[in-house]
């Protein structure tokens, strides 16, 4: 079976960031929610916008603006995914709505897909005005909470360790 024929039942959650269209699938995405008071982690990586207390659960923010090497800016929304470890919350600009791929121009998904922000993307959709960005939510994910310094200076000690011929 292929791709397109796969996909022929999928939906996406949309949302902007930046003026643009970006989405998750839409099995993925627990709830949607109005921009809510984000508790600071200290140490935490960039991305990391703080942590939100869900209902008694207590939810890790990725702020997309960060991710995307964007300027700051105060959130509109934030979109609860399910991620390995537990849900994760897309802190957006702005909720947009649900694309079905029924509902999508012929052709649509048999369009050439690419890499966008640094291969965050997994398809790209034409759609009437606009161009759908299809995250890969475990690539974006895994760069949120990824620490590039850490690993950097951990790299450095090894070397060090081995220049000196301990």
């Amino acid at each position: 079976m292929s791709a397109v024929a796969r996909a022929t039942d999928t939906g996406w959650c949309t949302f902007h960031v930046a003026d643009r269209d970006y989405g998750v699938e839409l099995s993925r995405v627990n709830e949607v929610l109005r921009s809510q008071p984000l508790a600071r982690v200290p140490l935490a990586p960039p991305a990391v916008a703080g942590l939100l207390n869900l209902r008694g659960h207590i939810v890790p923010a990725v702020d997309l603006r960060t991710l995307f090497g964007l300027a700051p800016r105060s959130a509109g929304a934030l979109v609860v995914v399910s991620a390995d470890d537990g849900p994760v919350a897309l802190v957006v600009d702005a909720i947009g709505d649900v694309q079905r791929s029924a509902l999508l121009p012929p052709g649509a998904l048999e369009a050439d897909t690419h890499a966008a922000h640094d291969s965050l993307c997994a398809q790209t959709i034409p759609l009437p005005g606009s161009l759908l960005v299809v995250l890969d939510l475990g690539r974006v994910l895994q760069k949120a909470f990824d620490r590039p310094e850490r690993a950097s200076i951990a790299r450095s000690r090894v070397a060090a360790t081995l220049d000196s011929g301990e």
